[in-house]
């Protein structure tokens, strides 16, 4: 593969400025809470039967699309959920509307993902909060965040670890367990209706697992290299046997910057891996998806760019709009990406 690096710079860096430009920094969150609150611990809080009256359901808040699904498919009829973002919203820059306040306010139980993924949100829902915040990811066991090549007060890392846990569906048979076992300490009296549904959906995830390695299977081991827009996939490059060999941002988080070195670094990389595909998230910012055009273009080798779904689900009707289908879609994306 010959890379053209004399030609990408003057091709990029308006580029580049453009998306630095669509990742500027999160929004200030209330005094006191700048990140790392206590609990996003990872651990599960103490759970208090909720008083219901008659008829009356369960209130419960998830904060993304994708936590939403999980806790529908165990909650079930059970509860009354609002999901905070909408379809599309990257969660790492979600700012929360007037409404969202009020449903955080009224909530008996908000789910939230862990590790300050939801980093504008965190201080509101803190501030807000009356019921009981829980992290999903609670008992999994983080992948650690960055590398000593990180400059020192880059907050976007995420120093307690990766929080992008849901790329493994293993992890999301955590987020069951845990989800399954907060609503029927809330609300005990229908917990074996949120332990049937947690053992069917614990049942298609192990289907979706299974899928998954399936699929790899058809990737040859030489290919097994992702190059993706921001650092989502560790878990899945782990769990899956992959390696990530770039990023278009270097970091956890779609608020932070890139740069005209970091371009060049990743362009050297493509070439010296012989990387096929790009894949880059549906929430990235325009500049972004034109950067990864121009790298693509610029190889001179026909290296593909295709879209993966990141921090929410797909609008629904379309593939990818439940957890299971995401993945399917992600791997199936993958698979024609890599595939020789």
């Amino acid at each position: 593969m010959k890379f053209r690096i004399h030609r990408i710079g003057l091709v990029l860096a308006a580029i580049v400025l453009l998306s630095v430009a669509g990742c500027s920094a999160p929004a200030a969150t209330d005094a006191g809470h700048e990140g790392n609150l206590d609990h996003v611990e990872m651990l599960l809080p103490d759970i208090a039967p909720v008083k219901l009256a008659e008829g009356e359901k369960l209130s419960v808040v998830a904060t993304t699309s994708i936590i939403g699904d999980v806790v529908a498919n165990v909650g079930s009829d059970a509860i009354d959920l609002t999901v905070l973002m909408a379809v599309g919203q990257d969660p790492h820059s979600y700012e929360p509307t007037p409404r969202a306040l009020a449903a955080i306010e009224d909530a008996d139980i908000i789910f939230v993902n862990g590790l300050d993924l939801e980093e504008v949100l965190m201080g509101s829902i803190e501030n807000t909060a009356t019921g009981v915040i829980v992290p999903v990811s609670a008992g999994i066991e983080p992948l650690a965040s960055g590398g000593d090549d990180h400059e020192e007060g880059d907050d976007h890392h995420h120093a307690a670890g990766d929080p992008h846990f849901w790329v493994d569906p293993n992890n999301l048979m955590v987020w069951v367990e845990n989800i399954e076992q907060v609503l029927s300490e809330a609300d005990p009296g229908s917990h074996e209706m949120y332990q049937a549904n947690a053992e069917a959906y614990h049942a298609e995830l192990e289907a979706l697992d299974a899928y998954i390695r399936e699929q790899v299977t058809g990737i040859p081991e030489e290919n097994r290299k992702l190059v993706t827009d921001h650092g989502l996939y560790g878990y899945f490059a782990e769990e899956y046997g992959f390696e990530i060999v770039g990023l278009m941002i270097d970091s956890f988080s779609t608020t932070a910057g890139t740069s005209a070195g970091d371009v060049a670094r990743l362009a050297e990389v493509i070439q010296e891996e012989d990387v096929p595909a790009i894949f880059i998230g549906t929430t990235a910012s325009q500049g972004l998806q034109n950067l990864a055009e121009a790298i693509a273009e610029e190889t001179g080798e026909k290296i593909k760019v295709l879209p993966l779904l990141t921090g929410s689900l797909a609008p629904e009707g379309e593939p990818g709009d439940t957890y299971l289908g995401y993945m399917q879609y992600n791997i199936d994306q993958i698979a024609s990406g890599l595939a020789e």
